[in-house]
């Protein structure tokens, strides 16, 4: 099967062959690794340096991070254009997944110091759970019912 190819609106050059689950799953996957360096230092400059507990310092990260992840995915990864309706559907989603991976962090982090984790460790280990398991789901929604 002969890959086609599209002019990308944004570099305004030919672009790689359209995007199949293979592209997009990398794209999301770089997307989501410099995301989640955005969030995981804003969360522990929060939580180490400022003092704001598990939960405050996730949100302020997961604010930076999934602000970063959308406008990413949003035009490199599914090539969309801008949209009211698909924004809003993502403002649900990531409000949904704020509460799975927010949530599971204050969880695992008050799990992983009360068993006498170093707290900088316990920071960086229930952040890369929580974040895995809401990077599943939006990836999956994201995919097959937004973009």
């Amino acid at each position: 099967m002969k890959a086609e190819y599209t002019a990308d609106p944004i570099a305004g050059a030919l672009a790689e062959p359209q995007n199949g689950l293979a592209a997009q799953g990398t794209k999301f996957l770089i997307s989501g690794a410099i995301s989640a360096v955005v969030d995981l230092s804003i969360t522990f400059f929060f939580q180490t340096i400022i003092g704001f507990g598990a939960f405050g310092g996730r949100t302020v990260g997961f604010i930076f991070g999934t602000t970063t992840a959308y406008l990413i995915n949003r035009r490199w990864t599914f090539r969309a254009a801008p949209s009211t309706k698909r924004f809003l559907q993502v403002v649900v989603l990531y409000t949904i997944t704020f509460f799975i991976n927010v949530g599971g962090h204050k969880i695992l982090y008050s799990f992983f110091t009360e068993h006498h984790m170093a707290e900088a460790v316990a920071i960086v280990v229930a952040f890369v759970i929580s974040q895995g398991v809401a990077t599943v789901i939006n990836f999956v929604v994201q995919r097959t019912l937004i973009f």
